[in-house]
């Protein structure tokens, strides 16, 4: 199942994003079921959110993977919305 997780971040929170970057980028690697991946940006090109596509078994495993990125540890997102997604291109 393809889950695609669309998360902004709280106002004024790039540090925050920068300061667990790291450690976003090694659970992504770590877990083996990220798809797709890459920041939201606003009008001048500063990270403002993410969208990561989770190729996971159902819901539940995608909120599990959501709960457990260092970004929604650290407290960096304002919204994060888990919808299920079909691929048609690419």
């Amino acid at each position: 199942m393809l889950i695609a997780l669309i998360a902004r971040d709280k106002p004024d929170h790039l540090q925050t994003r920068m300061d667990n970057r790291a450690a976003h980028l090694a659970y992504i690697e770590s877990t083996g079921c990220v798809a797709q991946a890459g920041p939201l940006l606003d009008q001048q090109g500063s990270m403002v959110g993410s969208l990561i596509i989770l190729d996971v078994e159902d819901m539940a495993a995608g909120q599990a993977w959501a709960d457990g990125d260092p970004y929604a540890k650290a407290d960096l997102f304002e919204a994060v919305e888990l919808i299920t997604w079909k691929k048609v291109v690419g």
